[in-house]
């Protein structure tokens, strides 16, 4: 995640990034989401950004989630950095799963008005898939927060044994 902040520092984007490296956009985006990157890769970027190889992989050694560059510009992670970013991350990947809902139902009506057009079976796995999509939006824009962080915190403690 520490290449994702220095990279939206710098206003690139991961095709930018991609350019200035000479890495290909899904290894930039493989090692923002965390997974381990090579000793070439983490090498380009930090010749990139400017940094010390140590300072890219200090995210996952420290905790609190600090480098400092040659110019000294702190990148840090906060918690609220990283509550925002992992909530755009949701959003994201609820509207892919929308967008996902509305091409293969399209395509299903398609096929379904050319090859029965007096049974509209199509309906069903709208209305089956649409469930899904609801409960996901429901979730992810928290309407209903049933499962709150309140909730999960004494689920652990519950877990664990501790009395709250």
């Amino acid at each position: 995640m520490i290449v994702r902040k220095l990279r939206l520092q710098q206003g690139w984007s991961q095709e930018q990034l991609s350019e200035f490296s000479g890495l290909s956009i899904r290894t930039i985006q493989r090692i923002e989401r965390g997974q381990n990157a090579s000793v070439e890769s983490l090498k380009s970027l930090a010749a990139v950004f400017e940094v010390e190889i140590t300072d890219l992989t200090q995210e996952k050694d420290m905790h609190d989630n600090t480098i400092e560059t040659p110019h000294t510009v702190h990148a840090t992670l906060t918690k609220d950095e990283q509550s925002a970013i992992e909530y755009v991350k949701d959003i994201k990947g609820f509207y892919s799963h929308l967008i996902t809902y509305v091409c293969v139902i399209t395509g299903l009506v398609i096929l379904n008005l050319m090859t029965a057009p007096n049974y509209m079976w199509s309906v069903w796995p709208a209305l089956g898939w649409g469930i899904g999509i609801v409960s996901h939006g429901l979730s992810v824009f928290e309407v209903f927060n049933f499962f709150s962080p309140d909730w999960e915190k004494k689920q652990i403690e519950k877990r664990l044994g501790r009395k709250l």
